[in-house]
């Protein structure tokens, strides 16, 4: 169903600030194995930096907080964000390795395989007094962070709790997806302890019930989305909205994907996308997270979840691991009916 209101401009650019993460991305050509690979294939990105370029691309105003390294690297990954059109104005930067993770991307029956190196990166070594959050988050409308962030070191951590506080007494909507993978919690810290610290901070819940049991030990089903969003609200009286994006998969070649939206008052379910052939995989999450800043940001709940699905779908078609199309592409291929015709 096409957008109701898909001639309606934004009256101004709404300015969205992130924290997290850049790394270097290595990938061997045509979906061969590293085994076999001579050359591999370079991209940048990083979950939070993925919706910054994904919202810049969209007309959003973004800046993107992090560290890199002083040195080519850095300025190459600094460049990459810059090439977008997303503001690295305060970015830290220290004498520690940019992170790199290697992808061998899947196909069809043969799922994709990631090996990180970020364990003494420049963000790992992020020393939170670097960041004046009351400058940074001034004039800006939504704020945007996941729990990796805070899992890389007790300094990033430090850094987004600070962020997370000023963005809550400036009244800035946030937006979380508390995303849990526990290889990267080497540091003394408790996950779901640090991250019950942070959820209560944000308006916007960007999960399920999956993510809902890992925050407060519960036992919720996949099927009982709109209870498990009723208890976090409860426990969390500041979220306003819990959405999840939902993936079921053929296998590495052949996705679907859906999302519902619990508002407090009412459910909403989106309409499934089929996506085959999955081209990149990568950041198709972050993709779903900037379409729905995007969406909230302009149009009602319903066209807001066809967008962010939309954009999520669309970016299982781009190399690399942001989406890279402008807000006029995505509603161009959602009145389309996503037919996939040559534009002319």
């Amino acid at each position: 169903m096409p957008l109701a209101r898909d001639d309606m401009k934004p009256e101004k650019k709404h300015k969205i600030v992130t924290f997290g993460e850049i790394l270097m991305r290595l990938s061997p050509q045509d979906y061969n194995c590293f085994v076999q690979a001579q050359q591999a294939d370079i991209f940048y990105g990083g979950t939070e930096a993925n919706v910054a370029v994904a919202l810049a691309r969209m007309g959003c105003e973004t800046s993107h907080v992090t560290t890199l390294p002083d040195d080519f690297t850095g300025a190459s990954a600094k460049g990459h964000l810059n090439r977008y059109g997303v503001d690295t104005s305060f970015v830290a930067c220290n004498n520690a390795p940019l992170g790199i993770y290697f992808l061998e991307q899947g196909v069809v029956h043969r799922p994709g395989r990631i090996v990180y190196n970020r364990s003494h990166s420049s963000f790992a070594e992020t020393d939170p007094d670097e960041f004046d959050w009351e400058k940074i988050l001034d004039d800006a409308s939504w704020f945007h962070w996941t729990g990796i962030t805070p899992a890389i070191s007790s300094g990033a951590f430090r850094a987004l709790k600070d962020a997370l506080q000023v963005a809550h007494n400036k009244g800035i909507t946030v937006s979380t997806d508390p995303v849990y993978r526990g290889n990267l919690w080497q540091y003394d810290a408790d996950p779901s302890a640090t991250l019950r610290e942070m959820v209560p901070l944000s308006t916007v819940f960007m999960g399920g019930p999956e993510e809902i049991n890992m925050l407060f030990g519960t036992y919720f089903e996949e099927e009982e989305f709109e209870d498990a969003a009723k208890f976090l609200m409860a426990e969390c009286p500041v979220i306003r909205n819990v959405v999840q994006k939902t993936r079921s998969s053929v296998n590495a070649s052949r996705h679907e994907i859906a999302s519902r939206c619990w508002d407090g008052k009412r459910l909403y379910v989106s309409d499934p996308i089929e996506i085959t052939p999955v081209v990149d995989r990568i950041g198709t999450g972050d993709a779903f997270a900037a379409g729905l800043i995007y969406g909230m940001l302009h149009y009602n709940w319903d066209e807001a979840l066809q967008f962010a699905n939309a954009t999520s779908a669309l970016k299982h078609t781009i190399p690399g691991d942001a989406c890279l199309l402008s807000a006029d592409d995505i509603t161009g291929v959602i009145r389309s009916g996503f037919n996939g015709r040559i534009i002319r």
